[in-house]
This record gives C-alpha cells, structure tokens and sequence, in this order.
C-alpha cells in the first residue's frame, strides 16, 4: 500500500474534510549505476573545490546566485531557510474554475486526495460529485516541501486528484522563443476542410492503456538477453520522413487510404459498440420512454462514443472530456431538448 507524504484538511466555504495526499504516478525509468569499462569498480561523484582540487565538506558548502560576468551573491542555507514557507496544514479553496480552461500545459504533476478516515466519507462523496457534475476544479495555493504552488482540485474516477500547477512566469511564449512559426491564416480553407476531414476519420476513444513505453521494454529485453547470454538484435532504423511536395495532396492521400485501411477496422468497432448498447435500447424500447422529439434525432444508444462526442461538441457541452459513455449520451439529449424548446419559443 503506498504512504502518504502530506495530511492535512481540504476546505471550501464552510466545509472541511480531513484528507491525505498520495502521489498518483510513479517513475519507471530504468536506472543504472556507473562503473569504469573492463572493471567492477563503480564510480562515484565528490564535492571538489575547482581551484584546490580538494574535496569540500557538505557543512562549508553555500549557493551562489550568478549575476553575470563572474559576479556571485552567496547565500547561506539558514537564510533560505528563514524565508521558506512553512508547510500548509490545509488547502484552501480560493474559486473553482471549469476544468475546460485549463490550458493543459499548466499540469505539473498529479496527486490523489484521499480521506483521513472512513467516517470523513460523506463529505468526501460530496466534493466528487459536485464536482464531477460542475465540472470545475477548486484552485488553491498549496506549500509541500518547502516549495509553493497553485494547485487544482478536481474529481477523478472515485477519486479527489490535486493537480500542482505551474505558474506563468514557469511558461515560455511561443514567439518569443520560436523564430519560425508562421501567420496564423495561411492554410487555404479547402486544405482546412481536409485535414479536418482527415482527423474525423482517424477519431477514437482514448484508450491509454493501448500505450506502452516500448523503449523500456526494449532495455529490460537488453538486460535479460545479456545477463542470458544471448545474441543482441539491433533495432530497426527509425523510417525517414516523407517529402510533402503538394499539401492538398498529401491530405487527399491520407483520406483514401484511411478509407481503404481503416474502413473495415471502423466498421468492426461501430458493431461492437453497438452489440455493447443493444440491451441499454431494448431496456429504453420496452420502458416506452421514446418522444415525438427523439424520433427525429438518430437513436443515440446506437452511436459511439466518438459521435457522441462531436454532436456534444456541435451543441456546445461542457466537460466532455470527463464524461463516460452514459453521461455522454444523457447530456447530447439533455441539450438537444434545450436547443428544441428555444427553437420552439
């Protein structure tokens, strides 16, 4: 069972619900020691003074700050120390945000926020739901291991997650950083219309667990076939780019072999979904729950949750990404119904 590295109290307006932060990911890099070629002599790294070649005493050791030219402010540890925040014994929620605008390059690293103890449950259950049903996260200033930052809180799958957030001064501008990015505007709209044809065609569910980090199973291969004894097979070289001589081209291209290579795997996943949602239909069918109005809309528990998804996107629901199937398909009709009755007013 993993530990947890902080406990303290999550509060927003009156309510507060003793919780413990746990890290939520976890490094599996492979690490390696070093040793000197042809010997099992490791090596080692020391603290050494560059003029006297003498090694230094952690204890004599001060931080320089460099201004440039040569010219270092030193600083004492204890003084560092005296102006470090002191560690939050709460989170307090400030405002709440939709999760929407969150311009994913803000996410640092993520933590699970879990209950000190059972009977903290309700309050708990609470926080998730409203959450999970607002779509918003509560942004709080936080300060764990001496270091200060926003963090935002949000419901996860059963689950309060804290988010640590970068601060803007942490965010480079693009331009200012880039020398060749091009106009905005400079694609013909033809050539728009294609490439969005194109992603449509190669939409899908997210589906992480389809990912996995090839480079490190091609080490841990490495070191078993060594420790065994085995031959070493290089890997292949990486393909090479392909030349784009006409953009329209390449985007037409692309389309039609989609439509060769992917129509069958498409139509093998359409029928699988619709398999899954055939009971959710006949449960709907035989509850004679069906309106005038849905029966000029298509059968949404036939659709995927891909399509679902973009007539979401076409009438403008919020925290979609965050939403299962069901939820999906319940907000696509709950806001067909809203675009109805304003139509008919």
């Amino acid at each position: 069972m993993a530990r947890a590295i902080w406990n303290g109290a999550l509060n927003f307006g009156l309510v507060t619900v003793p919780v413990e932060l746990y890290s939520a990911t976890q490094d599996h890099t492979v690490h390696f020691r070093q040793f000197q070629r042809g010997t099992s002599d490791r090596i080692r790294y020391r603290r050494v003074n560059e003029r006297t070649g003498e090694e230094v005493p952690y204890d004599e050791i001060v931080k320089g700050y460099d201004l440039g030219g040569d010219e270092y402010v030193l600083i004492e540890p204890h003084e560092l120390d005296e102006i470090a925040p002191g560690r939050s014994r709460t989170i307090d929620i400030d405002a709440f945000v939709d999760l929407d605008e969150i311009d994913p390059i803000y996410f640092q690293k993520t933590y699970w926020l879990a209950p000190a103890k059972e009977e903290f449950g309700r309050a708990y259950s609470l926080l998730i739901e409203a959450m999970a049903k607002t779509n918003r996260a509560g942004l709080a200033r936080f300060v764990m291991r001496g270091k200060e930052y926003i963090a935002a809180v949000r419901a996860g799958d059963g689950v309060l997650v804290l988010n640590t957030l970068l601060f803007p001064e942490d965010i480079r501008e693009p331009r200012k950083e880039i020398s060749k990015l091009p106009e905005v505007g400079q694609a013909r709209e033809k050539e728009v219309d294609m490439a969005v044809s194109l992603i449509e065609s190669m939409a899908e569910e997210w589906q992480p667990e389809e990912y996995r980090d090839t480079y490190t199973e091609r080490i841990m291969q490495l070191i078993e076939d060594k420790r065994a004894g085995r031959t070493i097979t290089p890997a292949e070289e990486p393909r090479e780019a392909t030349k784009v001589v006409d953009l329209f081209e390449a985007l037409s291209r692309s389309i039609e072999g989609r439509k060769r290579g992917g129509g069958q795997k498409t139509e093998e996943r359409t029928k699988k979904s619709q398999a899954d949602e055939k009971p959710r239909a006949q449960d709907k069918e035989s509850k004679g729950k069906a309106t005038k109005s849905r029966d000029k809309q298509p059968d949404l528990s036939e659709l995927t949750k891909s399509e679902l998804d973009r007539m979401a996107r076409e009438l403008g629901v919020k925290g979609r990404s965050k939403m299962n199937r069901a939820e999906l398909e319940k907000a696509v009709r709950d806001a067909t119904r809203r675009q109805e009755r304003r139509r008919a007013s």
